[in-house]
């Protein structure tokens, strides 16, 4: 098996692979990811075929026979040194999560931190059997059994964050995963599968990189019990569709067009800087990342001198602050602004020019824009941008703006700023978003479950009972 590669290391010459039945494996077809702060050619990358993708299915159901007996105790030990071999390989997985998702290194090294909490966290959840029922005649009880082989289609934003939901998912329950990452992100996921191959039984947990084609084939395939997908409505839709045929479980993350509603007795200097954090955090390439932002109407102008003012902190030099992933998302975030400068909104950059960066013609910045009081019914309200740019809007009945917040694709999450708990408590509960946060920007945490409503997804993930989507409910009858 591939050996640890400790802090301190070198980490020239790297080399990627996809990893099957425990053992790493070229292709004759390679790619490379361009570094979206300085577009410069990064490593190459195995394109997974067909056929890697079979051996990898019959290397997993293979696994699964003998990993689905392991006790939670054994497994909760294999999260352990899971998490134990992403810290002592943290400096060259952090490198490479750095240059291949544009973020800071501090940023990639929190990421694998994060990582590690998950991996940790799960070794204390355990899913119980229960008692559903019992009389004189009869004790019927619930157990949790795992479904089988997992297919993790990963996202770009936060490869190795949530990526390691998806796999300590599927681990802690007992099941097998095949993992793909983004072929905007390929590396890190590439690179902590062949490291875990250290701790873990051959065909448990393995990756393949590849394209929309890859995934298309990890829906359809019969050995394949279960897809977990985070990404867009669109892709989501097809999986269900695809997963239809062969009745797989399927979890997706999908848009999250989430609105923060301030309150008109917010105070400004504590919620402003909470929200700009909100939106502008890694370039605004967060799931649940304010979307849109809903202003008490007495507090409009206020706000909008403070949160411009505060826009301004989020730049190439602020380490919270990155450029857009990839041209893709690049080119699409610059046709929102082109949209909204069309229709005549009010478009304010906050910060350094739009067509210039600190890096003069390269990396994929974009700097925090505002748009003023955008239309309700504009493409950058109605649409979740996934970038630096945020449309404010005023409100003053509570009535109206909850509707407003309430679009279809705005189920993922959704952020309420008031000191009156129960108000925000009351403005909470009329949101028809999974996660709804207090007085703070959005953010998930391990303990809590996860999910969207709507067209924002289907299933959920993380706390304990983010795991029983990764089972099966096996109901004993025992009679008496």
């Amino acid at each position: 098996m591939p050996a640890a590669v400790p802090n301190g290391d070198a980490n020239a010459g790297l080399a990627f692979y996809n990893i099957v039945d425990g053992k790493p494996r070229g292709s004759d077809v390679n790619e490379q990811v361009v570094d979206p702060r300085t577009e410069e050619d990064l490593w190459d990358v195995p394109v997974a075929s067909a056929q890697d993708l079979d051996d990898a299915v019959d290397a997993a159901n293979r696994a699964f026979k003998t990993w689905r007996l392991t006790t939670p105790a054994d497994r909760h030990k294999v999260l352990q040194d899971i998490a134990d071999c992403l810290r002592a390989n943290k400096d060259v997985l952090a490198r490479v999560h750095a240059r291949e998702t544009g973020k800071s290194s501090v940023m990639a090294s929190a990421d694998v931190e994060v990582a590690a909490l998950h991996f940790e966290y799960y070794k204390g959840v355990i899913l119980e059997d229960d008692v559903q029922y019992e009389d004189d005649t009869v004790k019927i009880v619930g157990t949790y059994v795992p479904i089988g082989v997992l297919a993790a289609i990963s996202p770009w934003n936060f490869p190795l964050i949530l990526s390691s939901v998806k796999v300590v998912s599927a681990l802690a329950t007992g099941n097998c995963v095949i993992i793909k990452p983004s072929p905007f992100t390929p590396y890190s996921i590439l690179k902590f599968c062949e490291l875990a191959q250290s701790v873990l039984p051959p065909g448990v947990f393995q990756a393949l990189s590849g394209g929309a084609d890859l995934g298309e084939r990890m829906t359809l395939h019969r050995g394949i019990h279960h897809i977990s997908f985070t990404g867009t409505v669109a892709v989501g839709q097809r999986i269900l569709r695809n997963c239809a045929a062969t009745m797989k479980k399927v979890v997706l993350e999908l848009a999250g067009n989430d609105a923060a509603i301030v309150c008109e007795d917010a105070d400004l200097d504590r919620v402003v800087p909470s929200v700009a954090f909100g939106c502008f955090f890694h370039g605004g390439q967060v799931c649940v990342a304010s979307k849109r932002v809903y202003v008490h109407e007495s507090l409009y102008d206020r706000f909008m001198a403070l949160f411009v003012e505060e826009a301004k902190k989020y730049s190439p030099a602020n380490i919270l602050f990155s450029p857009l992933s990839n041209r893709t998302n690049f080119e699409r975030a610059k046709s929102f602004l082109e949209d909204s400068r069309k229709n005549n909104h009010e478009v304010i950059v906050a910060g350094g020019d739009e067509a210039q960066n600190a890096h003069g013609e390269k990396g994929f910045w974009l700097p925090p824009t505002i748009v003023a009081k955008p239309p309700e019914d504009s493409l950058i309200v109605q649409e979740e941008q996934f970038a630096p740019i945020t449309p404010v809007m005023t409100w003053s009945s509570e009535d109206d703006v909850i509707a407003r917040a309430n679009l279809d694709n705005a189920g993922l999450g959704a952020s309420v700023y008031t000191p009156d708990l129960a108000r925000a408590r009351r403005i909470a509960q009329r949101l028809e978003s999974g996660s709804v946060w207090i007085n703070r920007f959005e953010r998930p945490h391990y303990g809590a479950y996860f999910a969207g409503w709507k067209l924002s997804g289907f299933g959920g993930e993380l706390g304990k009972h983010g795991l029983y989507n990764y089972c099966n409910v096996q109901c004993l009858h025992f009679h008496k």
